[in-house]
């Protein structure tokens, strides 16, 4: 697995920020503007598969200078990137997945791609002074599973989440769900010696539980066999849920609060529920959205089609109902492209009908889930 850590600087938002990939010999070039949005992310592979192969990193937006922070700057920085694993190549398990199956439980889970062995001789993953805090940020990097992460002996208090500034609680452990990012400082306030970080599945029949090494710098004594235990059931995780909320009174990227809107009074103009649902398509498994799977295979991108006023003879706007049908038989396959008019406050509802867990990827918008 190869892992990349990358940091970005509000102060960046003028000139852009430049960031290259590269694949079979061909190098790929991106400026775009950190501008809008602060907080803790990370970059994936997202074709075919290959989030499985590895290649995540954490992306990190720090708020202007200028702009103040409901929290003091740590002493350091760390992105800790965790997740499920499978043995099977990214390959193999994309057949599974078209082939109707389940990929079935993760063969492990890892911690930067590591996994300590706890022969006593494990390298540290992050080092600590005593009497400094020091922020994580944590990312659940994983396919499908839900981790529970915790400290060894150590709280973590939640500052910021999905690129939001929150209400700042602790917790001896905390469920990152796939996709999910939290940001959370600790205080080296125990004993100089070494303590075990632990990754463990959640909602799973066999828990896996990967751990990691924190140290404290000259810090004497192995970690405690004792690794704190994991939350048990469902209810417990939604429960942790309920208890975050956003700081309205902290500042984003820009100098108005995060709570500018007074979201009560709302004037909410559309309503969209989207359902996913299961089927095959061409022989294939695939899951759909109010009955249609979004169709990938056009000759003109969507967004070049529209800046040429060429979008009518290329696809059709609002393809999917802004309801769930009662009954889906079959699933069309078409690109979904919702008209949302500008300005309007819409209101998303996603209502997941299958026996396992959904994760859905918001891109380009800070959301906020209210119920």
């Amino acid at each position: 697995m190869g892992y990349n850590k990358g940091k970005i600087h509000g102060k960046m938002e003028q000139q852009g920020l430049l960031v290259q990939f590269s694949q079979e010999k061909i190098t790929r070039t991106y400026h775009f503007q950190v501008k809008d949005q602060i907080g803790s992310y990370m970059n994936y592979p997202v074709t075919n598969m290959h989030k499985a192969s590895g290649g995540s990193g954490g992306l990190r937006v720090n708020s202007h200078l200028l702009i103040p922070v409901p929290s003091p700057d740590p002493a350091d920085d760390y992105t800790l990137l965790v997740g499920d694993f499978f043995n099977k190549g990214h390959k193999s398990l994309k057949k599974i997945l078209d082939s109707g199956l389940n990929l079935g439980r993760c063969d492990g889970v890892h911690l930067n791609g590591k996994v300590a062995k706890g022969d006593g001789k494990d390298e540290p993953l992050f080092t600590m002074e005593a009497g400094k805090t020091y922020k994580y940020r944590i990312c659940n990097v994983g396919l499908k599973t839900a981790i529970n992460f915790r400290f060894e002996n150590h709280q973590m208090k939640l500052v910021e989440m999905e690129g939001s500034h929150t209400m700042q609680n602790e917790y001896k452990s905390l469920d990152v769900h796939v996709g999910q990012c939290f940001a959370v400082p600790v205080k080296a306030d125990q004993d100089p010696e070494d303590y075990y970080v632990v990754a463990s599945t959640r909602f799973t029949r066999r828990q896996v539980t990967a751990t990691g090494i924190i140290r404290y710098k000259n810090g004497k004594g192995p970690a405690s066999s004792e690794l704190p235990p994991p939350p048990v059931g469902w209810a417990w995780s939604l429960n942790q849920f309920r208890t975050f909320r956003w700081n309205l009174t902290a500042r984003a990227a820009i100098p108005n609060p995060q709570g500018s809107y007074k979201y009560g009074a709302i004037n909410i103009t559309r309503t969209i529920k989207l359902a996913n649902t299961a089927s095959e398509v061409d022989g294939k498994f695939r899951y759909a959205l109010n009955g249609v799977l979004h169709d990938n295979e056009f000759k003109t991108p969507l967004k070049l089609a529209e800046y040429f006023n060429i979008a009518k003879k290329e696809f059709e706007y609002d393809t999917i109902p802004d309801n769930p049908p009662e009954k889906t038989e079959t699933i069309q396959v078409k690109p979904i492209v919702p008209n949302i008019t500008h300005r309007h406050f819409v209101e998303i509802i996603f209502e997941n009908q299958e026996t396992a867990i959904q994760s859905y990827h918001l891109s380009g918008y800070s959301f906020l889930a209210v119920a």
